[in-house]
């Protein structure tokens, strides 16, 4: 047998706070360098082909630095991740979401940005020189526009304040545009969580959350 720790579906985190915590928890393992892998046995592996229950949905960029599972120390079957470059809501990711929600019941989403974001250094660069990128990369750029916008009519125009708004308009267009989501957090079954990462640091910090995180 492994001796690696291993989280049962029955002692799983089942509250929006119980879920935030173990990430939390799991994050300062990661920071530390004291990570306990969990879940990742051969015999775990086994058990989950029978079906899943991870306890939070990330939404997050596609950056190859920002695995959500090493940076929060989950193991296999404890997340459900949806991943596009910056973060961009478009309906297959609300889809993604709504499903992760309503089919299991996944009571947390955590949107996770990052610092040196390519996308958002994207779209601060059309913003600055008047100029859009061609092909799919304009369509990017154009939904990360809107915070860069909001950011800088605060003026706040360095690229750590961007990406913070970012992930706050990403996290209130969840709410705004899904109203299976936005009816599970009135309920208090579901929060959403915004974070931004530092990538030298490994620290996720909290920039904004719709629904209760037991703090």
């Amino acid at each position: 047998m492994s001796d690696q720790p291993s989280t049962s579906a029955v002692n799983r985190p089942s509250t929006p706070a119980q879920a935030w915590a173990e990430l939390q928890a799991g994050n300062e393992r990661f920071i530390s360098g004291s990570p306990l892998h969990p879940n990742q046995s051969v015999e775990h592996r086994g058990e989950l082909a029978s079906g899943q229950k991870p306890f939070a949905t990330f939404f997050g960029c596609s950056d190859s630095r920002v695995a959500a599972e090493v940076i929060f120390d989950q193991g296999l079957g404890d997340l459900f991740v949806v991943r596009t470059a910056g973060h961009v809501l478009g309906p297959t990711a609300l889809g993604s979401l709504e499903f992760g929600a309503s089919v299991l019941e996944i009571p947390l989403i955590v949107v996770l940005g990052h610092d040196s974001c390519g996308a958002v250094k994207a779209a601060m660069a059309a913003m600055e020189s008047g100029e859009m990128p061609s092909g799919y990369l304009r369509d990017l750029v154009e939904r990360v526009t809107p915070s860069v916008v909001a950011s800088y009519r605060r003026g706040e125009e360095r690229a750590d304040a961007v990406e913070a708004e970012h992930v706050r308009q990403t996290v209130g267009l969840i709410q705004e545009r899904s109203r299976a989501l936005a009816e599970r957090i009135d309920a208090g079954q579901m929060t959403i969580v915004g974070l931004t990462y530092a990538l030298s640091e490994g620290r996720a910090g909290l920039v904004n959350h719709i629904g209760d995180i037991g703090q």
